[in-house]
């Protein structure tokens, strides 16, 4: 198994040369040379498979470059219940990720029980295992450059904290999360772990982290990694969920289900889209976004218009605040089939600080093959369909699982059931949660005060040069 750059001028290299690294040497992004696929016959072995067999069925058709024994001691080591029992105490963590049903044919999958209360504890905890790892095995260490909407950078330092040859740089937009999402990672007091709040949004963020990534002397100097969702091993361990959701809802029976995923940066959904190039069942992908509503535009016209920092607006769903959706370009490379040209003269165009047209290139037919759908969701959705999922299911939803809620309700079809996917706890969106309800959710043990633990963190402007410097100076620390 080989992994190729997007833009198809970087060597094809094996997982593990991939993983420590994020973007490929021409800007791109990994993909497998070829996505594996499993049969009708694999899908129904898979059926019964607990979450950790499940994990490393997936997975060593994607890994290929380390021995299955390790393999399998590092998905034991991360899915367990102990890891994943922080949530709400009706959950089954046995399960992991547990599949509640709403009423015939609408289910909620919970991916929010891991350590921080939010989906990206499903994939960040497994990369944390895999770079100590592979950090051992090279006799290295590693500098993670990252940047957050809100909880990738909680999943990510709370995965990495304590581990001796890791320190994690995490970039978020100073006035860009709730207070929880702030406290969470601020208060960490670890030594490997440097929190900068940036004055800007989060895709000044990500563009330091991309500016940092693409500077390949300071990258190969300072030995920089990367955790976000550009980073392959990500998406790998996202994509087991999908097949774990899907075979709690149709068995071995092999019916099509669909899935409906709150998007901002395009990793989640991403990883339901290469789920189902590897075969899984999947009737429809559908895309929910909220008032930064570039995918949903791209999805009902075929404009790509990914917006300015000045026009990305601030919302009660925060983790989506994104305009410029780093892990679009995974699936528009496999949209115009894996021309790689095609894609860097595309991406040139959006790092200019355009956009693309493809239903003017014809191109838009393809989308349905694909299975996408869209929808997007407002500040007065998302407090009507959480009151509604509490008094008619009883069930208390974070604002972004309600913009995923809303718009997967929109988008059902009688016999094929819905999915939507869990985003985070409610306990991170309080505000939201008492305006719509009246109620303060429930916070697990141990969070009560979170927000009065003293901080650790930098504030500074949005300086890619600024930013180099400060690593520069920590990065032996």
């Amino acid at each position: 198994m080989k992994y190729v750059s997007t833009r198809g001028q970087s060597p094809a290299q094996s997982f593990t040369e991939i993983l420590l690294g994020g973007l490929a040497p021409d800007g791109g992004l990994y993909l497998p040379e070829t996505y594996p696929r499993f049969s009708r016959e694999d899908l129904a072995a898979m059926a019964a498979m607990d979450y950790r067999q499940l994990a490393f069925a997936i997975l060593s058709r994607l890994v290929d470059d380390m021995p299955g024994a390790d393999l399998r001691a590092l998905v034991d080591k991360t899915y367990t219940a102990q890891v994943y029992s922080h949530g709400r105490p009706d959950s089954d963590f046995s399960q992991i990720t547990p599949l509640r049903k709403l009423e015939d044919g609408l289910f909620i999958l919970e991916l929010s029980n891991g350590p921080t209360l939010a989906f990206k504890d499903m994939a960040m905890q497994l990369l944390g295992n895999l770079f100590e790892y592979a950090l051992d095995k090279a006799g290295q260490d590693i500098n993670i450059l990252g940047a957050t909407s809100g909880d990738t950078g909680s999943a990510a330092e709370y995965a990495m904290r304590g581990k001796h040859n890791v320190r994690v740089f995490m970039l978020s937009p100073a006035q860009g999360m709730t207070p929880f999402q702030q406290a969470q990672m601020y208060s960490l007091q670890d030594p490997n772990i440097f929190n900068i709040a940036v004055r800007g949004v989060f895709d000044d963020c990500q563009d330091i982290v991309k500016n940092v990534s693409n500077d390949l002397e300071f990258k190969a100097k300072y030995r920089i990694g990367a955790v976000n969702s550009i980073n392959w091993g990500r998406i790998a361990a996202q994509v087991i969920y999908y097949f774990k959701a899907y075979f709690a809802v149709a068995g071995s029976g092999g019916g099509e289900v669909s899935f409906c995923v709150p998007s901002g940066n395009f990793g989640n959904v991403c990883a339901g889209h290469i789920a189902r190039m590897m075969g899984l069942p999947i009737r429809k992908l559908v895309v929910a976004t909220n008032e930064n509503d570039v995918l949903d535009e791209f999805f009902r016209s075929g404009v790509y218009r990914p917006r300015t920092a000045a026009q990305t607006l601030h919302t009660s769903s925060p983790s989506m605040d994104i305009s410029k959706a780093s892990n679009f370009e995974r699936f528009i490379a496999d949209l115009v089939g894996r021309d790689s040209a095609k894609v860097a003269a595309l991406w040139k165009q959006v790092d200019g600080g355009a956009g693309f047209d493809l239903k003017a290139e014809g191109l838009m037919d393809r989308v349905k093959e694909f299975g996408f759908e869209s929808g997007s969701s407002s500040h007065a959705d998302r407090v009507a369909t959480i009151r509604m999922a509490w008094e008619k299911y009883r069930t208390m939803i974070d604002t972004h699982t309600a913009d995923g809620l809303k718009v997967g309700l929109a988008h059902r079809e009688p016999g094929v059931p819905m999915i939507c996917l869990e985003t985070a706890l409610p306990a991170k969106f309080e505000e939201t949660i008492r305006e719509a309800l009246n109620l303060r959710p429930e916070r697990p043990a141990g969070l009560e005060d979170l927000e009065s633990l003293p901080r650790r963190v930098e504030t500074m402007d949005p300086d890619t040069a600024a930013i180099q410097a400060y690593i520069a100076r920590h990065a032996d620390d």
